[in-house]
């Protein structure tokens, strides 16, 4: 049986990476626990945050695994409480965001059960690229041919002065 992806057409080319992190969006986003938001702050920062009561920072662990965002909690057991009643779940977890390139993560906080995770996307300047097309009768079939980058604003400068 054939899967139907969603970058199936021939001119995306290279988007084989967006179709393995949406596979992974999917697969993690059947567990609800912890609650989470995200916030956008300004128009180049984000905030994540989780409701992790009961949770202190030695219990949780904030990492970057290539472009995801790995949040896990892990309480230890207590083994000095006997409890008649226990309600209040101190289950491990697990959570992950998938972040876009060049996203990064500027900092994490613990405050009132609430962990807050900063990330901000640096702004990039768009490029364009003139490549040279070398003709098939000067012999460079198979050879690399050296393109330059211009950022889009320097060339649009060139253009107003001349």
């Amino acid at each position: 049986m054939t899967r139907l992806s969603l970058f199936n057409s021939p001119l995306f080319l290279g988007f084989d990476h967006f179709e393995r992190a949406v596979d992974r969006m999917s697969k993690s986003a059947a567990d609800g626990y912890p609650p989470y938001n995200v916030e956008q702050i300004s128009d180049d920062r984000l905030r994540i945050t989780l409701a992790v009561a009961g949770f202190a920072a030695e219990d949780l662990q904030v990492q970057l695994e290539d472009n995801q965002l790995v949040i896990r909690g892990r309480q230890g057991e207590e083994t000095e409480r006997v409890y008649l009643h226990r309600g209040i779940a101190t289950r491990q977890f697990q959570r992950g965001f998938v972040l876009a390139e060049g996203i990064e993560v500027t900092g994490a906080g613990l405050d009132n059960g609430l962990l807050s995770i900063d990330l901000e996307r640096p702004r990039v300047e768009p490029q364009v690229r003139t490549i040279e097309i070398a003709s098939g009768q000067s012999g460079t079939k198979g050879q690399t041919i050296e393109a330059e980058v211009v950022p889009a604003k320097a060339k649009a400068a060139g253009r107003k002065a001349r």
